[in-house]
């Protein structure tokens, strides 16, 4: 049976991720990075209050992959509503992760009740979309992601898939450009109880 395909980013859809990273930098590092504007163009030691290089913020941020996947907390309803899209759907997760991370990030989603198939991505995420969709061969797709330029991606790449914004992290939400907006997006939710109904209607081919 031919069923339809929802491809899930990670962080800040199903896991937290920004806040558990601010916390650590700062408890750990002495680093603040702010959430009331751009977090990672914000970064700062506290020592010199110099900004830091684009490098080293690099190396901060695949430090905490490497030791603190497991500060992350769920997105409130995320693994509930997984539960109910993949009664209707396949849902995998396309995350921006090397390939190492895969086994760690399937493993800590399991770890909140969140059981899918994780696929691993560098950059934009348009071609990795089209090699999952021709693999699952799919009735319909939807794609699920915080950052606009992924759906800029998706929708280049494959723009008969139905696109939904999702930041599911409330201090820096409003600090991201809609794709809806921009027209790469076919709307843009932030909470899994409005979300999970939108995507089963879209599922059945009723909202677009």
């Amino acid at each position: 049976m031919i069923r339809p395909l929802i491809v899930t980013d990670c962080d800040e859809v199903l896991l937290h991720m920004v806040r558990h990273f601010r916390d650590w930098l700062d408890v750990e590092h002495d680093i603040e990075i702010p959430l009331d504007r751009n977090p990672f163009a914000s970064m700062r030691r506290r020592s010199d209050h110099e900004p830091m290089s684009d490098a080293e913020k690099w190396r901060y941020l695949s430090a905490f992959f490497d030791t603190e996947m497991h500060r992350q907390t769920e997105v409130e309803g995320a693994a509930a509503a997984v539960a109910e899209l993949s009664r209707e759907a396949d849902v995998v997760v396309l995350t921006n992760l090397t390939d190492d991370f895969q086994a760690m990030r399937a493993a800590q989603l399991r770890d909140h009740g969140i059981d899918l198939r994780v696929f691993t991505n560098q950059g934009p995420k348009g071609a990795a979309l089209q090699r999952i969709v021709a693999e699952f061969a799919p009735s319909r797709v939807a794609f699920v992601d915080d950052l606009p330029h992924h759906h800029a991606s998706a929708a280049e790449v494959l723009p008969d898939s139905v696109r939904l914004h999702f930041c599911g992290e409330p201090m820096i939400a409003s600090l991201i450009p809609c794709a809806h907006e921009a027209g790469d997006a076919h709307a843009r939710i932030d909470n899994w109880a409005q979300a999970l109904p939108w995507l089963l209607e879209t599922l059945h081919g009723s909202s677009r």
